[in-house]
């Protein structure tokens, strides 16, 4: 007789109940999943929504603050007492002081208006009229560019008694400058307008074709672009060495990279991406900004541009510059607390920001820079000395937080990448700690690398490495001569007038007077200031 533990129906019943359980089991699986994607997918949408019409500013909203459980007791300590208050409202006269200070520095041209002799009469009696006041209005006027012919002469003596009576003629010839560039039309105000209002204005080479044409000038796009590469190769290149000199002897530098698009790259797609990258001084030092191009974003550019550097080195998460040999990498908390900005903004419309994990996170990255904005008028030791008091036990706090919301939160979504890349980059975000001098983030270098985007989204394109390299050049001067207080148009017309003067530019000592941070350089190249 069969018992009923051996019963073939009843093993038949239990094996396709387990089927059907774990069939249970993997459509529950598949749905969190696909729930995940689904959440993740409106994560992105919501950001990209905000990013295309939403404002771009990071700052912190004042409903985020309503609920802020990591400063309370600091927010009551400072809070002062309420009393009663009444509100007072006046008129007083606009003070003129600061137009007069704005006006101090330009040139003035004076048009005096007097009545002619013979209107001098006074119309009641017929007496002479004296000179009784003046009235006085100021006006700022514009003078447009434009275009002029300067034709050197230059005069050639002879000794006539030795034409006469001499073996030999002395020939004697005056003095002129060497040309910018021989044999062309081009000055070193005209080279100087070009690069500028390219690489500062933003203005193509087409557009400036057309407005030359305006003017009365045909100048063709092709010729302007000659012209900016040769100038680079020739005058700015060496200038470029130097500055590259000064920048690998600082402490703490910071970098950035970005994309470029370059037509004619031999063994790439005209659609493929390039590199430039950046590298620039900290808030020490004379302040040096340099560009470099080149065809990928593999870490063994850094490695090479900065070969000789020892220092501390600021940058993003980017794992190519761990190429880079003998340097400390600090980390940047802007990126951290962007993490933390973008999950706040990718939040459903409908649920509260306030007291949610990504609230929290923001949180704790400005306490942090709240610390670092009272620290900005101390020493470096001063400041590093608050930091260890006051930042430390913060970031204590953030990382044991961290850890907490990691095993609670979906890695792929906007605030899981955010809990990522504090723990993956810890080390690094908290090197600051160690030396006052290094900065919260890496801001200084994304300022510095804004230029060129916003430059790039109007000429869109190089043609060549050769163009690409040129610009690259040109855009380190530039920027370092704005870093530097310096007019850019100023100050490389006198580069292009005093330059080819020189006899040996591969020497550093005789291009350190006209280094943008030089005492040496002449007034004007200054940006004129009240």
């Amino acid at each position: 007789m069969t018992t009923p533990a051996n019963d073939p129906t009843l093993e038949n019943l239990q094996q396709q109940n387990q089927s059907k359980d774990q069939h249970i089991r993997k459509l529950e699986q598949q749905n969190a999943e696909l729930s995940a994607k689904l959440e993740w997918y409106e994560e992105q949408f919501r950001l990209a929504q905000h990013r295309r019409f939403g404002a771009s500013s990071e700052k912190t909203s004042p409903e985020q603050l309503e609920l802020n459980l990591f400063n309370e007791a600091e927010v009551l300590a400072r809070a002062e007492p309420e009393v009663e208050t009444e509100q007072i409202t006046y008129e007083r006269r606009k003070q003129v002081g600061k137009r007069e200070a704005d006006l101090s520095k330009l040139p003035v041209e004076t048009v005096v208006y007097e009545l002619p002799e013979g209107e001098q009469i006074c119309a009641c009696c017929g007496g002479v009229l004296h000179d009784m006041s003046t009235e006085t209005r100021q006006e700022v006027a514009v003078v447009p560019a434009q275009v002029k012919v300067i034709r050197h002469v230059r005069h050639i003596y002879a000794c006539r008694t030795c034409e006469r009576e001499g073996e030999r003629s002395p020939i004697v010839t005056a003095p002129m400058p060497r040309p910018v560039y021989p044999g062309s039309l081009a000055s070193p105000s005209l080279l100087a307008h070009v690069l500028y209002q390219k690489y500062v204005n933003g203005l193509p080479l087409y557009r400036q074709e057309q407005d030359f044409t305006r003017m009365g000038f045909p100048l063709s796009r092709q010729t302007m672009a000659n012209w900016m590469i040769y100038t680079s190769e020739q005058w700015l290149s060496p200038m470029f060495r130097v500055m590259k000199l000064h920048l690998l002897q600082q402490e703490i530098l910071q970098a950035d990279e970005t994309t470029l698009q370059v037509l004619r790259e031999p063994g790439k797609s005209a659609e493929s991406k390039s590199y430039v990258w950046l590298y620039r001084t900290g808030s020490s030092g004379p302040s040096v900004v340099l560009y470099e191009y080149q065809p990928s974003r593999g870490g063994e550019h850094p490695r090479n541009f900065l070969a000789g550097f020892g220092g501390i080195l600021q940058v993003d998460g980017y794992a190519g510059y761990h190429k880079v040999k003998g340097v400390k990498l600090a980390g940047c908390w802007a990126h951290a607390r962007r993490g933390f900005d973008e999950a706040l903004k990718a939040l459903p419309p409908s649920q509260p920001k306030v007291g949610t994990a990504a609230q929290e996170g923001l949180t704790f990255c400005n306490r942090l820079y709240a610390i670092e904005r009272e620290t900005n008028e101390l020493s470096p030791d001063e400041r590093r000395d608050v930091r260890r008091e006051r930042s430390l036990p913060i970031l204590e706090a953030f990382r044991e937080w961290l850890r907490q919301q990691k095993s609670k939160t979906l890695p792929k979504s906007k605030l899981g990448e955010a809990l990522g890349y504090c723990l993956n980059q810890w080390d690094k975000l908290t090197l600051f700690l160690e030396d006052g001098r290094i900065e919260l983030d890496n801001n200084r270098a994304e300022r510095s690398i804004k230029p060129f985007v916003i430059g790039r989204k109007n000429w869109l394109f190089a043609n060549t490495p050769r163009g690409a390299q040129a610009s690259s050049v040109i855009y380190s001067v530039m920027e370092t001569a704005k870093e530097n207080g310096l007019h850019p148009f100023r100050y490389l017309a006198f580069l292009f007038e005093q330059l080819p003067q020189l006899e040996n530019l591969n020497d550093p000592q005789v291009l350190e007077p006209f280094l943008p941070w030089s005492p040496n350089l002449p007034p004007h190249c200054h940006v004129l200031t009240s």
